[in-house]
């Protein structure tokens, strides 16, 4: 584990943990070998002359300060070192997850994700600070105490020594025991924290239903599941733990019985028996310890290898020579691309001119959203080529590529902070009159006119204090400040009411104006406003041209746009 932890911290903090485990392993040697001083303490207080235990009294005390010293120390230093890798480790975290392709982040992985930057990263870094020292000692004091008793009496030593395999065997046992046990909890108690998120999603709905008195099944049935992998993991540990007790128990009073022979036999002085009583009572402390410790340990591992997991995703690769494109036309030539087992595009080319507007169209899970997300570069395709200014954009950076494109999304998150700042994301640097003027063109400043804080009113976490229909004006205000050449939509306008579907629609069209736009369309109507359309099915372009050409042909097209006015038609 700690090789693992060692590569997760990287070189700048695996110095410093290496330095705290060193630091750690000589306090624990001093401590072990302090204890040998009480040999010729009690030799002399047992002989005929007490008063000779007097100068090794004081080079005990004195060993016993040096100990406490370097106890501190090495403590203090595991805990400067936890809280400096905490610390940096949200920032290594943070800076990898920003250039981990967009395309990674699902439902499943962001849950996890905020799983790790809360409580995963404080149990991972906290071994330095709480778990190692005590783990080191556990380990190292006991094994010095060993040698000391070996010096004095090898067969006593060597009695104490036998102990040793046998308790590195039931740790190991054990460990391989809990690993299966504490993932399938893990995984237990992330789905029943699911559960729960959905139960209360669901208040909505179960009381419509008038099921307000009833229990939630799913909620109960995963919570049963988090119980039995909680006694499944009580049941793997506690054989570890017996067995711990009694060897150390049995091995005690195996040391207890052949002191005494010993003894009687007078091989050994009593003093030299009582003090390695003493100093293997002293040893049995932190044996039984183990337990305890293997466990936090078990639980930290856990999440170090996660953070392992996450740390080791590639991102998408820079390119060493980046080329800035000289124009905004934009290509996919012969794309192929899976999303997991799924074909998304097979074989699929096209183009979209500078300054013209394409809109995408086709059933649900045809990839609309997919085309989108490839010409941001969100993720990589399997074969062919995505271009931009005919430069591929694997040839581009990724800081000169966002810069070349604004997205506005159906769904928009906004941060728990005031509109101005939400809006500043499109141009953190923007003067107070540019977002006044792209706030005026997205019609946000009817919004803002309204709520009692203005411009610094909050938003709320992800924008809930404003309606979609005002979140949305926010992110094409965002849009609009940033002034990019390329514009993504994926249809905005399939949720608003009238009212904030005709704000959001004038804000889309100065948004669009003199740029190259691909729109994905939902509504119908939307597509009438595209110089040219695709009909996406099947992974591929079933059809292409402009809106009345494709009209007059009666193709898939045509079906689609039939049934998708009927509604409005029967109106």
């Amino acid at each position: 584990m700690i090789r693992m932890l060692l590569r997760v911290l990287g070189p700048e903090y695996a110095r410093a943990m290496r330095r705290t485990v060193a630091l750690m392993t000589i306090t624990a040697v001093v401590e072990g070998l302090s204890y040998a001083l009480l040999v010729p303490v009690l030799r002399e207080l047992f002989g005929s002359t007490p008063d000779d235990a007097v100068p090794w009294l004081i080079a005990f005390g004195a060993a016993v300060a040096v100990y406490a010293v370097l106890r501190y120390v090495s403590d203090l230093s595991g805990m400067r070192v936890g809280t400096t890798m905490l610390h940096g480790m949200y920032y290594r975290l943070g800076e990898h997850l920003a250039r981990l392709p967009i395309g990674w982040y699902n439902a499943g992985r962001v849950g996890e994700v905020s799983v790790m930057a809360s409580r995963g990263l404080l149990q991972a870094m906290g071994v330095a600070a709480h778990l190692l020292a005590p783990f080191v000692s556990a380990l190292v004091t006991p094994l010095t105490i060993v040698a000391v008793m070996i010096a004095f009496n090898w067969q006593l030593g060597v009695a104490a020594l036998i102990a040793a395999p046998v308790v590195a065997a039931i740790q190991t046992w054990t460990a391989r025991s809990m690993a299966g046990t504490d993932a399938e909890r893990h995984e237990r108690d992330k789905e029943a924290s699911g559960r729960v998120i959905e139960f209360l999603q669901a208040q909505p709905v179960l009381r419509a239903g008038g099921r307000t008195g009833e229990r939630f099944e799913l909620l109960d049935d995963s919570l049963r599941e988090v119980q039995r992998a909680s006694r499944r993991t009580v049941l793997a540990v506690l054989p570890g733990a017996v067995g711990l007790t009694l060897t150390v128990q049995v091995g005690f009073t195996a040391l207890l019985a052949l002191g005494a022979s010993l003894a009687l036999g007078g091989t050994i002085g009593a003093a030299e028996v009582l003090t390695i009583l003493v100093i293997a009572a002293r040893c049995a402390d932190p044996l039984l310890s183990l337990s305890d410790i293997g466990a936090g340990l078990r639980g930290a591992q856990s999440e170090i290898e996660r953070l392992d997991k996450v740390l080791s995703t590639e991102p998408l690769p820079e390119p060493r020579e980046p080329v800035q494109p000289g124009h905004h036309e934009l290509a996919f030539e012969s794309v192929t691309f899976r999303h997991g087992e799924r074909m998304v595009f097979d074989d699929v080319s096209f183009s979209v001119p500078e300054g013209q507007r394409l809109a995408v169209v086709g059933p649900s899970g045809a990839g609309k959203s997919t085309l989108l997300q490839l010409l941001a570069r969100f993720y990589d395709v399997d074969t062919g080529t995505v271009r931009m200014g005919g430069v591929d954009v694997r040839q581009i950076s990724t800081e000169v590529l966002m810069a070349q494109i604004a997205i506005v999304f159906q769904d928009v998150y906004l941060f728990d902070s005031t509109i101005e700042e939400n809006v500043r994301l499109g141009r953190p640097d923007a003067d107070e009159a540019d977002v006044r003027a792209a706030a005026a063109a997205a019609r946000l400043d009817e919004v803002i006119e309204r709520l009692p804080g203005g411009w610094a009113a909050n938003v709320g976490e992800g924008g809930a204090l404003l309606s979609g229909g005002e979140r949305q004006r926010v992110s094409i205000a965002r849009a609009l400040l940033k002034n990019a050449p390329v514009v993504l939509l994926d249809e905005v306008t399939s949720a608003l009411d009238p009212v904030n579907e005709a704000a959001v629609h004038e804000g889309i069209e100065r948004l669009m104006a003199g740029r190259t736009v691909v729109m994905v369309a939902h509504r119908m109507r939307t597509v009438q406003r595209a110089d040219r359309v695709l009909f996406l099915e099947g992974g591929r372009i079933v059809e292409e041209g402009a809106h009345d050409e494709l009209l007059r042909r009666g193709g898939r097209y045509s079906d689609f746009w039939n049934i998708s006015m009927a509604p409005v038609a029967s109106e």
